[in-house]
């Protein structure tokens, strides 16, 4: 009797779907960004996490037609492909997409592990190297987690997110206790200037609030393994988006109401800003508790990279199984059938990562690489593939079309213009040598665009295959 090649396996239903997503966006980012966009903003500071709020949830939109239409491992790839021509253009582009892809996810892991090891220091004194020996290790012990099937994943996942649900239920539950919990709502507008919105600070604020939201699309990545994602991707999208944006501006209320927006913007310019919610939680209930809740914002962070290790693995998988990308990044583990090769590389490449960056190094870099490449792109990429196919095979429509389409395009352009000077020079690097890499193998190969393409019509990642 033969033995099946293993393949995904569609275990994940809507929680379960919505879960990995929720606990991908809520990592160490909220906590270690909230002081940041204050010592930014002012008594402002609530604008940036509304404004990124709606960003995420225009741009959910775009996702939810795509991934519904598209559900494959791989996400974004499968949508620049389709969109762009699966044997012209979309052959480019979905490759620059994964090729980035090696760079910023392990950045993205990074960031989680270095945030991991700046809030231990609350706990006990570490000294440089020593945070950097925290943080390889939790990308080490997060990658032993991650090895095994999809639907032990899921149980995993669901653990975690209810360490998430408390920790924030805690902040937000020890502010409202205290009494004063809607004073930063009722100061938003406390010296209020329309030229302070429109300023760079302002950008630079949005920039860490949206990478605060990164990751209501994981869902996407793991399009292969979702029950109906037609309906299930959607839903969990915009679950996780109003939710978390709920629960963030909450937080936020919730420490400003006890810790002042001018004390932590102070603490901030001091340079004394990584502990102010453990701070918080202590001037509320003492330092035990704040011990407590420091490990739970530990646990926080710890589900998040579990969350983005896990969706990003799916992406090089996807390519290299679309002969996009090398050989070995398709390979399925023989008995637990998970991208273990694509795991390993990209944990590897974010264990290196966690030992030579800083956290203020990654965060801009982050945006600016997957800006250009995968927000705007495929948010165009939507236009085109409703000339070329309609609308009447898709499972999700956005509603308003074009709007969401348009707003989302100017305000990547707008934050992208944000990032700073080195963040945009290093997306340039990488994405150029992704070019002339392209270009190289497109030529051995004979592919685009050195070969006239042809069956540009096909379908194949589309919703009739994609349960197969």
């Amino acid at each position: 009797m033969a033995i099946s090649a293993p393949k995904l396996q569609r275990s994940l239903g809507l929680f379960q779907s919505t879960v990995l997503n929720m606990i991908d966006m809520v990592g160490i980012g909220p906590f270690v960004t909230l002081p940041i966009v204050i010592g930014l903003m002012g008594g402002m500071f609530l604008y940036a996490w509304i404004a990124g709020a709606l960003l995420s949830l225009v741009d959910a939109m775009i996702w939810s037609e795509l991934g519904a239409a598209y559900p494959l491992a791989g996400g974004s790839y499968n949508f620049l492909k389709e969109a762009y021509g699966k044997n012209g253009m979309g052959r480019m582009m979905s490759f620059l997409y994964t090729w980035q892809t090696i760079i910023q996810a392990p950045l993205v892991a990074a960031s989680a592990a270095i945030g991991f090891a700046q809030y231990m220091g609350y706990l006990v004194h570490l000294d440089a190297w020593q945070q950097k020996m925290v943080s390889g290790a939790v990308i080490i012990l997060i990658t032993i987690l991650l090895y095994r099937k999809i639907d032990s994943i899921g149980k995993i996942g669901v653990l975690l997110w209810t360490g998430v649900i408390l920790t924030l239920g805690w902040i937000i539950i020890g502010g409202i206790a205290h009494g004063n919990f809607f004073q930063p709502l009722k100061d938003i507008n406390a010296g209020f200037s329309w030229g302070q919105l429109a300023s760079f600070a302002f950008g630079q604020a949005c920039i860490k609030s949206v990478y605060s939201y990164l990751g209501y699309y994981n869902v996407c990545h793991l399009g292969g393994e979702i029950k109906d994602p037609g309906k299930n991707i959607p839903r969990s999208m915009f679950i996780s988006v109003i939710g978390i944006g709920i629960l963030y501006l909450a937080m936020n209320m919730s420490v400003s109401s006890v810790i002042p927006w001018q004390e932590i913007q102070s603490l901030t310019h001091s340079g004394n800003k990584d502990y102010v919610v453990s701070l918080f939680i202590e001037r509320l209930y003492g330092h035990r508790a704040a011990i407590v809740v420091t490990v739970m914002i530990l646990w926080v962070a710890l589900a998040s990279l579990f969350a983005l290790l896990l969706g990003y693995s799916r992406i090089p998988y996807a390519a290299a199984k679309d002969g996009a990308f090398f050989k070995v990044f398709a390979k399925l583990h023989p008995t637990k059938n998970f991208p273990y090769v694509s795991l390993l590389v990209i944990a590897a490449l974010g264990f290196v990562f966690s030992l030579l960056f800083r956290m203020t190094d990654v965060i801009s870099g982050i945006l600016a690489m997957r800006i250009i490449v995968q927000f705007i792109s495929q948010a165009a990429g939507v236009i085109l593939l409703r000339r070329r196919n309609g609308t009447q095979k898709l499972p999700y429509k956005m509603p308003l079309y074009p709007l969401p389409v348009i707003v989302a395009i100017l305000i990547w352009i707008l934050l992208f213009s944000c990032t700073g000077i080195k963040s945009i020079i290093f997306f340039g690097i990488v994405f150029g040598c992704g070019l002339i890499v392209y270009f190289i193998q497109a030529k051995l190969r004979n592919k685009w665009p050195y070969q006239t393409a042809e069956g540009d019509e096909g379908n194949d990642g589309s919703l009739l295959n994609a349960d197969n």
